[in-house]
């Protein structure tokens, strides 16, 4: 360099970044955070002059930056262009030989370590990282020679040890890849193929299958974002483009779908998890995902029936999922199937044994079971546990004049009869009156005089004038509103 750029205190400095005594990291995760500040100041400082592109010391001292940044591809053009400079540079050429080794590229690797020990033939380093080149080597080809006799358990256990050699080699993580898919061990597939998106300059390949592996695994969000990458590469690949609209095509019915179910409108739902079925047959978590969102649906729709026969389906293709079986229990309550919404519950309590939700169903569950040994008001009317006030009302008049006791004339008939009239009353006070309704279906009978505070009954008001105990002639006068 001139004597006046020499001279000139450089950017980093002024700033201060590195403290007084100029130390590297390991203070910490600010002073971290200020080393690597420190470190693109040195950069920016170390931009070569135009005035003198033969200085290969400049070159060293980026390549090292580089290096200290973990930009080891940018490091590799700076050390070669300082070994071309000055061939018997040793440091640069062992730096390089190291990156070279890291990224599986054995044979350059191997031509740089040699020139070391030309030059120095008691450099340890150059020996040492020689014989690594070596066994590299070997263990790559043994590598291949497994998996191609689908020894694939044995190539990983190889494949282990070269890429503790070659962290930054893609072929080697793509090969252990490929022998974890073979192996079903999906989760350490993705994990090694990862890294190769990064490590290949255009690695489409790479991202379209990461995004076919997560769509098989039932991650369609994270299968769109992955082809995404591929398309940003190169938004004319057809590979990429076609998988990205069956993708998105799938992905945004069962993104609609889900906001349907948060808004309660369930019909809707039910029918946008039909069509992603449709839209992809062929990978079965899909279907076992959308029929449990049906039976889930269903079950909120007070359609017990339908839910039971979906819910059944989805729990044999999903015999563990905690949520379909708990939708199904509340499908047998509706259709009053109470041993087997007990059943469910208990079963889904074996997975869960801490979720609150299934705790409180299965107590619901047996309350109800408990109950329905007692009066149901509901089989007392004749009508499902989803009757609506109109169908409750309905119910009550029908019953009410048939059970009307001046329609008997036998003291044993009227006394049947009052006996049937007072219970049909007592359920369409109860399952009219929405605060009551909700505390018999958790099971509790808000007329058992055992419920009550104090142990007194339930003074209720008949909806008619009408004294069952009374004596004489008997005159009703109804309220049916």
């Amino acid at each position: 360099m001139e004597s006046g750029q020499q001279q000139q205190r450089p950017l980093w400095r002024g700033l201060g970044l590195l403290g007084g005594g100029g130390e590297g990291p390991g203070l910490g995760c600010e002073r971290r955070l200020l080393w690597a500040a420190s470190l693109l100041c040195v950069l920016l400082d170390l931009q070569l002059p135009e005035n003198d592109p033969k200085n290969y010391l400049t070159y060293y001292k980026r390549a090292t930056i580089y290096l200290a940044m973990g930009k080891f591809k940018s490091a590799l053009p700076d050390l070669s262009k300082a070994i071309e400079l000055k061939p018997d540079f040793l440091a640069a050429r062992l730096q390089r030989g190291n990156i070279l080794l890291k990224q599986g590229s054995t044979q350059e690797a191997k031509l740089d370590f040699e020139a070391v020990l030309q030059s120095s033939p008691d450099n340890t380093e150059a020996r040492s990282q020689l014989t690594r080149v070596t066994e590299l080597e070997l263990s790559m080809q043994e590598a291949r020679t497994a998996f191609q006799r689908k020894n694939y358990m044995g190539a990983v256990g190889i494949l282990d040890r070269a890429i503790e050699i070659s962290p930054w080699d893609p072929e080697a993580k793509e090969l252990r890849s490929e022998c974890y898919l073979y192996l079903g061990n999906y989760d350490k597939a993705i994990m090694d193929l990862k890294p190769t998106t990064k490590l290949r300059n255009d690695n489409r390949a790479a991202f379209l299958k990461l995004s076919k592996l997560y769509y098989n695994l039932g991650e369609h969000e994270e299968s769109l974002n992955q082809v995404r990458e591929c398309l940003k590469l190169d938004q004319d690949d057809k590979n990429c483009f076609s998988h990205y609209k069956q993708v998105k095509k799938l992905s945004k019915q069962l993104e609609t779908a889900e906001e349907h179910v948060k808004a309660h409108r369930y019909e809707d739902a039910i029918e946008k998890y039909k069509a992603a079925m449709k839209t992809e047959p062929n990978v079965e978590i899909y279907t076992s995902k959308a029929k449990g969102r049906i039976c889930h649906c269903l079950s909120k729709n007070k359609q017990p029936r339908e839910a039971i026969d979906i819910c059944t389906e989805a729990h044999q293709l999903d015999p563990r999922n905690i949520f379909i079986l708990r939708d199904r229990a509340e499908a047998y309550i509706l259709n009053e199937e109470l041993e087997k919404a007990v059943e469910d519950y208990q079963e889904a309590k074996e997975f869960d044994s801490e979720n609150e939700e299934l705790k409180e169903g299965l107590e619901k569950a047996q309350k109800l079971l408990k109950q329905s040994k007692k009066r149901d008001y509901y089989k007392i009317l004749g009508i499902r546990r989803n009757a609506n006030k109109q169908e409750i009302i309905k119910a009550y008049r029908k019953l009410a004049q048939q059970w009307h006791p001046d329609n008997f004339q036998s003291e044993d008939e009227k006394k049947e009869a009052e006996k049937k009239f007072i219970d049909i009353a007592a359920a369409k006070e109860v399952l009219t009156d929405p605060e009551m309704r909700q505390k018999f279906d958790s099971g509790e009978d808000p007329l058992d005089p055992e419920n009550q505070q104090g142990g007194g009954g339930h003074q209720h008001q008949w909806p008619f004038e009408f004294n069952p105990f009374g004596t004489g002639n008997f005159h009703f006068k109804f309220h049916f509103n």
